[in-house]
């Protein structure tokens, strides 16, 4: 009923038993009757048969033929015969206990200290992670009514819950930053009318940007939410720049419909020119491979669209609100505002006065630097070089750690410990756990020890489960829970001093961490590959004693085990032959004593009355095969009469020993894998210092084998290469596009001077924050280098346009800083207000994009001062042989343009 639900993928139940006929031999009554299980399997498969003999046809019908070739209960079974000798039948209920029962159960599942069973349901395709959890909810309630009234269905481990706190969150994030942005706007421009304009185009470009999206197959996720929330800053500055204009032009005293028509025109290629800067940054990462490019090409497809669908209603709605919206200003309409007694307009009037009282400060800084303008720009570039001497103390982690209030924790009794003690293992480690965590910030307990029946759940296994004694403890933390790293510190210190010899482990829980490491159990794998596996172990013990001593290095392990206990049972087979007995003998009736018939004679039993066949297994129970001695005196049958009462003892002799508990390949050749977790330290710096071990014991690898360090570290040094070269990419490409635009060599590269000083922001807002290089933060970077680039091409447009009509650089630089002052803070203001509840990390799964909210932060508070100080003084350099390079009085008014 559950596999129904689209994009559900159930593998078989964890725990429970499986409903089985047992045939429980007993092996003393068969020595007694010189029998061997072999005897006993032979005689079910030739007594019971599930196949149907036929028909006869009579005169006019045609009859079925049905024999009694199956017993019809399980209790007929016993009477089946399974030797006759001197007129005496052994039956089945002789040698044997006939039950119905299960076998031998290999994996234990417990949810709050109960046995219980666990269906575990995987994400397949591109369905939606809450549509498959909702279908399945759906379906387990319509199961419910015709299951027994005592049986619980309980969803544990539910990851929509963090999904859909992490979604709620990033679309929080985006409506507290169109909020911000809309009461920042309304201080700059002092008119409710503007606002209302601006405010309503912003969640217009949103749900234009969602419309494609979902036209393209995608869903609304946290990347793509994640994307708009990141838009939000830029797009207002379309609509911003739009009626800033506009409104000029209504003070110069034309009509609403001129001033729309001639500020509208005035400014469209220099806006489309920007748009084409912002866009084209996303370019190179559409080139991105492997996991960065599945979460980070919708983030780039949602912030394009949406930037797109503002340019377009920047063009269309923006005018045509404010032919309805906006009024003609009369001549001399400020000077003629009197008093008020609004506390609202007065508070906009005082910050009006006092932005431009800063406006005059800044006019006069910007002129003494021009006069310095050799040295400013020395200086500015030699602090820029200075900054980027942090980037080696900042780390590099592939994605932050998120904190999903969930804890895994894999468990590994001595290799070889039986299903049983590990049970017992496990209950004690979980009562170290409770007594961890605090009642009220503990929620759900389930384990899960052993191998299931099922290789399918095997596959989906990626803790690193290899046998009886390796099991998984999942831990779910109610809401208002301390940070959860603290609770894995905690439980990292404690659980190996309270339980020696036992290795714990703390794979990703989250969802987002699970991806990230590719079904790996840890982010860092090395593997030693080679023929010589003994050899490959002994190197690999050699690494893991220095891999533990690295600082940040933990949960370092051997996946791999040679010790697995073993019994080497050896059989002389001329001895064996004199006795009639082969060792074909021999291995049939130690797989049916030990493993049971199922493996060599598959048989059923046909339930009469529900028609299901279940399996019939012929078996010795464990309970009854628990010493060496009761192994050696199992009985063996052969051909010959001669061998009754024949023994395993009396034909072979039997050694411990040890052995691999799992071999894993790699092409064909056997691998021995280090498994490490990071706590407290980079994933960069650790991977380097393995690394650095590797190389410092090269000598030492086997004949033949190799070491390759693999898991996220590779992972992210190709994501980040991706991106890196993304964002040099990003820079060429916006010079072209401004060289073809200003058909000049010269000036763009005075527009670009102003991206080394945002990528100086970047480290020194990661450096105080104290956040790790990832991929976020040079996703953050590679946008912040369009919204740099649009507000420099502004301030160098306007610096050409007095250039042409003076001929002055000095003064058209100063001209372009005053005037420009206003829209280039109000655009960086808002792409800084509109990033700062990501920055934060408010919410589920808040951490994940935080880095890439503070790089576009620092990025842009450095760049909007590259772009007001910097640009005027390289655009006076560069064009000061042209006309007079001397300080020029301002007179008259400043032309308005964008």
């Amino acid at each position: 009923m559950l596999t129904s639900v689209n994009g559900a993928a159930i593998p078989f139940p964890f725990g429970g038993k499986t409903r089985q006929v047992q045939i429980n031999v007993k092996p003393s009554e068969l020595q007694a009757r010189g029998l061997s299980a072999e005897d006993v399997e032979n005689a079910l498969a030739a007594q019971n048969l599930i196949t149907p003999v036929g028909t006869e046809k009579i005169g006019n019908y045609e009859y079925t033929v049905q024999l009694n070739d199956a017993p019809t209960t399980i209790a007929a079974i016993g009477d089946l015969p399974v030797k006759s000798a001197n007129g005496t039948t052994v039956y089945m209920r002789d040698i044997a206990d006939v039950t119905d029962g299960a076998p031998p159960q290999p994996n234990i599942v417990h949810v709050g200290g109960k046995r219980s069973v666990l269906l575990t349901v995987f994400k397949n395709g591109s369905a939606s992670t809450l549509s498959i959890i909702s279908g399945i909810r759906e379906k387990a309630l319509d199961a419910k009514a015709s299951l027994p009234d005592n049986l619980k269905i309980d969803p544990i481990g539910d990851q929509s819950l963090f999904v859909r706190s992490a979604i709620t969150g990033v679309a929080r994030e985006g409506v507290i930053a169109a909020l911000l942005t809309s009461v920042m706007i309304l201080l700059f421009l002092g008119s409710w009318r503007s606002t209302v304009i601006i405010a309503t185009s912003i969640p217009l470009a949103i749900l234009g940007s969602i419309s494609i999206l979902t036209a393209l197959g995608e869903t609304l996720n946290i990347m793509t939410l994640g994307g708009l929330a990141l838009a939000v800053g830029i797009l207002v500055d379309d609509a911003t720049v739009t009626i800033e204009n506009i409104n000029w032009h209504l003070e110069q005293g034309k009509e609403v419909e001129p001033a729309i028509l001639d500020g509208a025109a005035q400014i469209v290629t220099p806006a489309f020119v920007s748009l084409l800067c912002i866009c084209i940054v996303f370019v190179p990462m559409f080139f991105l491979g492997g996991v960065a490019g599945f979460l980070f090409v919708p983030m780039a497809e949602a912030v394009i669209f949406a930037m797109i669908s503002s340019f377009i209603l920047s063009r269309t709605l923006v005018p045509t609100m404010a032919k309805y919206l906006l009024k003609p200003h009369a001549q001399g309409e400020e000077q003629a505002h009197g008093p008020s007694s609004n506390p609202l307009v007065r508070f906009q009037r005082g910050f009006e006065h006092g932005f431009e009282r800063i406006r005059a400060s800044y006019s006069g800084m910007l002129e003494v630097l021009l006069k310095h303008r050799r040295g400013f720009v020395i200086g500015f570039f030699g602090f820029v070089v200075l900054s980027f001497a942090l980037v080696p103390f900042l780390g590099r982690n592939f994605f932050p750690d998120v904190d999903a209030g969930q804890i895994l924790l894999h468990v590994r009794a001595p290799v070889g410990t039986r299903i049983e003690t590990t049970a017992e293992i496990f209950a004690q480690v979980e009562d170290r756990v409770r007594a961890t965590i605090p009642p009220s910030e503990l929620g759900t307990v389930v384990d899960n020890m052993g191998l299931s029946t099922s290789s399918i759940n095997t596959a989906y296994n990626n803790t690193g489960t290899i046998g009886p004694q390796d099991g998984d403890i999942q831990i779910a933390l109610n809401e208002g829970h301390h940070p959860t790293a603290g609770y894995v510190r905690k439980l990292r210190e404690e659980l190996p001093r309270e339980f020696p010899g036992v290795t714990f482990s703390f794979p990703p829980a989250d969802i987002v961490g699970q991806i990230l490491n590719f079904g790996s159990p840890a982010p860092i794998d090395l593997q030693i590959r080679g023929k010589n596996l003994p050899a490959d172990f002994a190197y690999a013990n050699l690494m893991l004693r220095q891999i533990k001593h690295i600082p940040g290095v933990v949960d370092a392990r051997i996946e791999q085990s040679q010790a697995s206990p073993q019994f080497n049972v050896d059989v002389d087979r001329a001895h064996a032959q004199l006795q009639g007995v082969t060792e074909r003998d021999v291995t049939n009736s130690l797989v049916v004593h030990l493993a049971g018939s199922g493996q060599i004679a598959p048989t059923y039993w046909l339930n009469p009355t529900n028609g299901v066949e279940y399996p019939i297994v012929v078996q010795t129970p464990q309970y009854a095969l628990d010493s060496l001695p009761s192994l050696m005196n199992l009985p063996l049958t052969g051909s010959s009469a001669a061998n009754d009462g024949q023994i395993l003892a009396g034909v072979a002799s039997i050694h411990r020993t040890a052995a691999n508990e799992v071999v894993s390949d790699y092409n064909v050749q056997p691998m021995v894998e280090i498994f490490a977790t990071t706590q407290g330290r980079d994933l960069g710096g650790v991977s380097a210092d393995i690394r650095r071990i590797v190389s410092a014991n090269a000598k030492g690898v086997p004949k033949g084998a190799k070491v390759v360090l693999l898991g996220q570290v590779q992972t992210m040094n190709n994501a980040f290469s991706g991106l890196i070269f993304g964002l040099l990419g990003a820079i060429v490409l916006i010079y072209l596009l401004i060289v073809i635009n200003f058909q000049s060599w010269t000036d763009p590269l005075v527009i670009v001077s102003a991206l080394p000083g945002a990528l100086a922001g970047i480290v020194w807002m990661l450096f105080a924050t104290d956040t790790t290089l990832s991929v976020p933060a040079l996703t953050g970077a590679i946008m912040c280098m369009g919204v740099a680039t649009a507000n420099a091409i502004l301030v160098v447009s306007f610096c050409r346009e007095r250039l042409a009509e003076h001929g002055d650089a000095f003064k058209a630089a100063l001209e372009a800083g005053s005037t420009r002052f206003r829209p280039v803070l109000m655009t960086a203001m808002s792409m800084i207000i509109g990033m700062a509840p990501m920055a934060l990390a408010l919410g589920e799964g808040g951490e994940q994009n935080a880095p890439l909210g503070r790089a576009v932060i620092g990025g842009l508070l450095f760049a909007t001062t590259a772009t007001l100080f910097l640009v005027p003084a390289v655009f006076c350099m560069f064009h000061s042989r042209r006309g007079r390079t001397s300080p020029a009085p301002i007179s008259g008014d400043s032309i308005h343009v964008i």
